[in-house]
């Protein structure tokens, strides 16, 4: 075995659905083959394939939905979609598609939602879930659509103080959420989130701010913890105490029906992926359903707010290996024509692992390789995987041309690298390729942005 298509095929269950070769043994991408889009447009590129966004929501649907109907489950289901995931238009035209709502987190956000308004790709009975620790223009912002008759615009308090600007400036009925501070996980540096009311405040915070007051209707909780939806302890105890408290403030308020149990499902960052979807959705609901009924309370409509999980799949960066270098006896380095600080920061900020693919020479031997990417900066580089402490890539024979891939990195690049800015040693922003299928299913691809230019940067760096 010394194949690099030997190796992923003996170390993962490949082909997947997902993942395939075609008749040339080049990868082939939710069945489109990525050597024509190489070809026809260069590198470094970044890809949008958009029918999975739609596949996504639509999967959390069904698995939601499936288990309300085994649990005789009384309460909905809701989909939004969290967009601080990604802002882009193409994104949110997409989610939209399926009967969607929205999660905001910042003024912008607001501004996005008035913009898909006036193109009458939502309406005012949308659902608006804005969280946050809010600045006074995104509170701002959020009454000037309650007052405009958006009649699901829902704040989530996310603090004692917040509601004060409601009661001043809100002229029309709003219904309220409350976020709830959750407990870490024992190993994170702090004990309680930062975000959110103090578990002990909120039936308090009820009572004296919401309760009496005719404009105001608390309509949910909201719980979210940084770890996402994972089958843990820590996950399934977090809940339970949530779900507890949703029950406790459900006798003294009876117009609270929803809990948003926030977003945390995962995706796939090797192609050896494990996790359950429908055994979580499943256990999530048989979990509400059973607090509910020991404390004697109808159960909630259930909201979740899914961000990388809706567009994360959707995303890959593809590069071609510039040169090979031997920098000691065994420590063998390809260089991309790019930099994972400008195109991939979640690698170098936060030790992210993503799916990573060779696009072509499968037939070639394997080697063990570190990435580096062509910034002089020494954290520009990528040396192991989800699955294993090393990188394998086909060796290359000289001339050979290698392209390699990073799938499922569509959520939060761009927003924590920056589109459109300076970058990182001025390595420009790669163009940007968006996939599409018609109602016949042929793919389509066109150019959603051109390189970054260096007309662009030096612009912007005050070089006119």
């Amino acid at each position: 075995m010394d194949k690099y298509k030997d190796l992923i095929e003996q170390t993962f269950f490949f082909p997947t659905e997902e993942f395939k070769l075609d008749e040339k043994n080049e990868l082939v991408f939710n069945g489109v083959p990525l050597m024509p889009i190489i070809e026809k447009y260069g590198t470094p590129l970044k890809l949008s394939y958009l029918p999975k966004i739609s596949s996504q929501i639509q999967r959390a649907k069904h698995i939601f939905n499936k288990a309300i109907e085994k649990y005789n489950y009384k309460g909905s289901y809701t989909y939004c979609y969290c967009t601080k995931s990604s802002h882009f238009e193409f994104v949110l035209n997409e989610v939209l598609k399926n009967d969607a709502h929205i999660e905001t987190s910042s003024t912008y956000d607001i501004h996005i939602v008035k913009n898909l308004f006036k193109q009458g790709k939502i309406n005012k009975d949308t659902f608006i879930l804005s969280n946050g620790y809010k600045k006074e223009n995104y509170k701002e912002e959020i009454t000037g659509l309650i007052n405009d008759g958006f009649v699901n615009m829902v704040p989530i308090l996310d603090n004692i103080e917040e509601i004060e600007y409601y009661e001043q400036h809100a002229k029309k009925h709003t219904y309220l959420g409350i976020r709830i501070a959750a407990d870490e996980e024992p190993k994170f540096e702090f004990y309680t989130s930062r975000l959110g009311v103090r578990y002990n405040d909120i039936i308090d915070l009820y009572k004296k701010k919401i309760q009496d007051n005719p404009n105001f209707t608390l309509k949910l909780l909201h719980f979210f913890i940084n770890s996402g939806i994972k089958d843990t302890m820590y996950y399934w105890s977090e809940l339970d105490r949530f779900v507890e408290l949703y029950c406790q403030l459900k006798k003294v308020c009876p117009s609270l029906d929803s809990l948003d149990i926030g977003g945390g499902f995962p995706i796939k960052t090797s192609v050896h992926f494990d996790y359950n979807y429908e055994y979580m959705a499943d256990q999530i609901i048989f979990n509400i359903k059973k607090v509910c009924d020991q404390n004697g309370v109808d159960v909630p409509n259930i909201y979740s707010e899914f961000g990388s999980y809706t567009v994360g799949e959707s995303g890959a960066a593809i590069y071609s290996i510039l040169g090979k270098k031997l920098q000691n006896d065994k420590e063998t380095w390809y260089m991309i024509d790019s930099s994972f600080i400008t195109t991939l920061p979640d690698i170098w900020g936060l030790n992210q692992k993503y799916l990573m693919l060779a696009v072509n020479n499968w037939e070639n031997p394997y080697k063990k390789t570190n990435i580096g990417g062509i910034t002089c900066d020494s954290m520009d580089y990528y040396n192991s995987e989800a699955h294993s402490f090393n990188v394998f890539l086909p060796d290359l024979k000289d001339g050979e041309k290698q392209y390699i891939g990073f799938f499922h990195t569509g959520a939060y690049q761009e927003s924590l690298g920056g589109y459109g800015g300076i970058q990182h040693c001025l390595v420009p922003a790669p163009k940007h390729i968006l996939i599409d299928r018609d109602t016949e299913g042929a793919i389509h691809t066109r150019l959603f942005r051109e390189e970054q230019t260096p007309e662009s940067m030096m612009k912007l760096l005050g070089y006119e």
